[in-house]
């Protein structure tokens, strides 16, 4: 039984074979209707979420399967006082696979020692979300035909932004890939992330000064969630805007990314630019969860 918890679950291989089924699955999504009929999947998100629950519902369900689960831990036993232990023991009973969300760091790592069933890692605090890198991944590939040679800007909340720790992870096993962290000073990319993924690194706080160089433009929102203090929130939500005018330096084959919720950080109008890719992102997220539950199911 495999389990996915970390990027690093996955290797180089895996996620490029993850990346071959998805593009059949939009090519051909007929084969794919009953792949997993009589299957269930449990979404249990403790914390709330839109894109990324949704996702692996749709996912399930276009693969024939079904759906179970609760999208708060209001709505759950955990209100009572169950532990997730507790909580995760008694849903293998119900499923066959659990996406987990929750906001404590390595929640869905304790799960899955307790687990009978694949546990997915939908999130945990400002830690990982593997999913949303496997999304990431196929939609650089999809947009920029490769997962070599690129300059990619990750620009916002690079601190709490668990999104952009897990792309970097992934992102270091490919060749020739060169990032520019964009951020302010109290949002910098942690030292052990720099560390760990041994890579080639600029730091910068203003992000006109390379977005000239960058095939990839990542960009976050500022997370009031993970804050203590409202006013430093207050202070660096809005401290990048991308709009019209920032991007007239930009290569004409930039890819514009976001993980969503967007919040002011970039401005509506570059919605209608051919290099916003963030809402196809979101489709991408789709097909590339039905082809992680294919393999975590072994389902050919």
């Amino acid at each position: 039984m495999r389990n996915l918890i970390d990027i690093k679950d996955l290797s180089v291989t895996e996620i490029e074979e993850l990346i071959k089924v998805a593009e059949d699955i939009m090519q051909n999504p007929d084969k794919y209707s009953e792949k997993c009929k009589h299957k269930k999947l449990a979404t249990l998100f403790f914390e709330p979420s839109t894109r990324t629950r949704l996702s692996f519902e749709a996912a399930m369900m276009e693969l024939g399967g079904n759906v179970i689960g609760f999208s708060s831990a209001d709505s759950s036993s955990t209100s009572k006082g169950e532990s997730v232990s507790d909580t995760i023991r008694t849903v293998g009973c119900y499923s066959d696979i659990i996406a987990m969300r929750h906001p404590k760091e390595g929640a869905p790592l304790v799960a899955s020692t307790k687990t009978t069933v694949p546990i997915i890692n939908a999130g945990d605090g400002g830690h990982n979300h593997p999913t949303q890198t496997l999304t990431d991944l196929l939609t650089i590939y999809c947009e920029k035909k490769r997962l070599n040679n690129l300059t990619i800007g990750l620009c916002g909340d690079l601190k709490f932004g668990r999104t952009v720790h897990s792309l970097i992870t992934a992102m270091s096993r490919y060749e020739n890939i060169k990032f520019v962290f964009i951020s302010p000073e109290e949002l910098k990319i942690p030292t052990y992330v720099k560390v760990n993924s041994n890579i080639d690194y600029i730091e910068t706080k203003d992000i006109e000064e390379y977005i000239d160089k960058l095939d990839i433009l990542y960009m976050t929102r500022v997370q009031k969630e993970r804050f203590f203090n409202e006013e430093d929130y207050l202070r660096l939500k809005d401290y990048y805007i991308l709009d019209k005018e920032k991007l007239e330096k930009a290569k004409k084959d930039l890819c514009i990314m976001h993980p969503l919720p967007r919040v002011n950080e970039i401005s509506t109008e570059v919605d209608d630019d051919p290099r916003a890719c963030y809402f196809k992102q979101v489709a991408y997220g789709k097909y590339i969860r039905m082809a992680l539950l294919l393999k975590l199911l072994d389902i050919k």
